[in-house]
Parts: C-alpha cells; structure tokens; sequence
C-alpha cells in the first residue's frame, strides 16, 4: 500500500505546487514555481524535484531559476535523489533539511469543535506567531507570510482555512486541509496554535476536525508533512500517522 500511496502523495504535492505559482518554469528533473508578490516567502518561491536528477546540476539550476531573489530553496519529493543531492548542495553553501511524509492510518475521528474559517479570523495571532519564529524579519516579510495563504485556495479543487475558537470566539488554532476529490486525496498543513493557547487541546480539535471532513469528502490518502527531527512528528503519530516517506529541502540566504 505504500508505494502507491506515496507516489500519489508526491503527485498531489507537485500539482498543488503548479497550481498555486502565478508561473512556473520547466527545469531538467522538476520545475520552479514563482510569485513576484510574495518574493520573501520560500513557499512562493523555490524549485520543486519531482524527476530524475543529476545531483551535481542541482546548484546551477536553482541558481538560473531564482537569479532574481535574495534566497534559494529546493524541495526534492524523492528520498534517494534528495540523499544523493545532499552533497552537491551543501558544498554549494546550502542547509540540509528532512521532511518526513506521514499518513493517516489510524482510526477516523467523529470531529471536533473546529470549523471552517477565513482568513481574517485569525491573521492577527498568525502575524504574532511568525514574529516569534523569525524576530529579525520585518514588517512587509511577515506581511508576506500572512497574505500568501490566500493563494493557497488556487492550489487545489478544495482548500479550506480549518480554526478552533476559545469560548471567547479567537480563533487559538488553525490549519489548512486540501483537498483532490478526483484522486481521494488530502493534505494537513501548517497547523499552529497561538501561543497564549498552547496545550489546550484545540490543535487537536482542529487535526479532528480536518481529518472527518476529508473522510466525509471521500480521501482516503490522508497526509501531512512534519519536521524529521522536530517533536511534532511524534505528537502525529500518536494521532494514527505513520511515516512512508521522506521530502528533502535545501535553503540558503
């Protein structure tokens, strides 16, 4: 059940990528997806390897594809190309990272008290957090990382904004869940909890939440990506996912 199942998550993640860029450009191997609206945001931003690749071009390519930016990032969806590309990018003056895939294989929760949201229910306290992960950025890097989940809903059929409230009505938790109906697949993403609400439960009012409406939506792939080496993964995967793959990302500047 693995491979297909990975094969179909990393088709959903290359897709997504497509469909959200205001453009792309055809590279050997992969592709790189563009918006000059959100030039700071990496996610926005980077070269996607989706192919075969020769790990010592890798530098190069990213080097002709993001020219123009003051960053480079690189996602490599293979596990064995992205090892092998390790060594070439980190003599190029990259950081090496790995993602681990997860999937949903445990029991579907009933929900949770969570429910669909706009963007403006919570883009005060994701403003906060991302102050906090990144204090030296300034004001239009954060404004940048705010507004960019708004061009999330081009990525794919379905997208939601996923919030669970405090009984005062802040939204103290959010993710996003995509959705491909035609292929019974969807995505947790970037699920956070502000800070000032941590260990409350309502991440995983949220997590419940989004799982039943992709249940109920007919995905039966039901993924996320999560940190190798952060203690998030672990928190997954007392909730039912287990890990099949992995992604590597390699940044710099």
């Amino acid at each position: 059940m693995t491979g297909p199942e990975l094969r179909r998550i990393r088709a959903f993640v290359a897709a997504f990528a497509r469909r959200q860029a205001a453009r792309t450009v055809e590279l050997p191997g992969g592709f790189a997806v563009l918006d000059d609206a959100y030039a700071h945001s990496h996610g926005n931003n980077h070269v996607v390897v989706d192919g075969g690749m020769d790990p010592e071009a890798l530098p190069a390519l990213a080097d002709k594809a993001l020219g123009h930016l003051a960053h480079r990032a690189v996602t490599v969806l293979d596990d064995a190309t992205g090892t092998a590309c390790a060594g070439p990018m980190v003599r190029a003056g990259y950081s090496h990272s790995a993602e681990v895939v997860m999937l949903h294989t445990g029991p579907v929760p009933d929900g949770g008290p969570a429910e669909e949201v706009d963007l403006g229910a919570f883009r005060e306290p994701l403003a906060r957090r991302w102050r906090g992960f990144l204090p030296e950025a300034g004001e239009e890097v954060v404004r940048q990382l705010v507004d960019r989940r708004e061009v999330r809903h081009r990525g794919a059929d379905v997208v939601r904004f996923i919030g669970a409230r405090t009984p005062e009505g802040d939204v103290a938790s959010w993710a996003d869940l995509y959705m491909d109906r035609a292929s019974g697949t969807a995505q947790v993403e970037d699920l956070i909890t502000a800070e000032a609400h941590l260990g409350h439960g309502y991440a995983d009012a949220v997590l419940s939440t989004a799982l039943r409406q992709a249940v109920d939506a007919g995905c039966a792939t039901r993924f996320l990506v999560a940190d190798a080496d952060d203690w998030p993964r672990h928190w997954y995967g007392r909730r039912g996912f287990t890990v099949v793959g992995r992604f590597h990302s390699f940044g710099r500047g």
